[in-house]
Order: structure tokens, then C-alpha cells, then sequence
């Protein structure tokens, strides 16, 4: 179990330092607490990936609409159409 890069052990050590900083009593209210953060900042964090994917996804539309053509190259050119320009 690696949760932000922190494995059971560690876990372990914060758990048993925050019930002695904080007693048994407190101790639920911030869990309900980190975790209405922690779902808080997931929530954000999809909903900004799909406003950033909605955003590129109407940029390449608009680059698709609006491809200019391809100009003739010099080397495809007649003599008539170089003289003529």
C-alpha cells in the first residue's frame, strides 16, 4: 500500500503521533476532515482535466476548420506560370 509515496510503516508512525498530539477523541473529526479535503481537491483536480481536455479538443476542431491550402510550389510550376506571375 503506497499512498502519496508513503508506505504502511510510516503510516503506522503518523497514525500513532497524531493520536498522541491529538487524543482519541479528536482524532475521527479529522479524519472526516481530511478526507472531505482530500475528495474536495480530487474533485477539482477531474474537473479541471476535463475542462483542459473540452478546451483542447475545440482548439483542434477549429485548427481542422481552418487549415489554409497548400501553396504551389515553384518546382511544380510550368515556365507559362512563372512568367505569367
Amino acid at each position: 500500500m503506497n499512498i502519496f509515496g508513503i508506505g504502511l510503516p510510516e503510516m503506522a508512525v503518523i497514525l500513532v503521533l497524531a493520536l498522541l498530539i491529538f487524543g482519541p477523541k479528536k482524532l475521527p473529526e479529522i479524519g472526516r476532515s481530511m478526507g472531505k479535503a482530500i475528495r474536495g481537491f480530487q474533485e477539482a483536480s477531474k474537473e479541471f482535466e476535463n475542462e483542459f481536455k473540452r478546451e483542447a479538443k475545440q482548439l483542434e476542431e477549429a485548427t481542422k476548420t481552418t487549415k489554409p491550402q497548400p501553396e504551389k510550389s515553384m518546382a511544380a510550376a510550368t515556365t507559362d506560370e512563372v512568367i505569367d506571375a
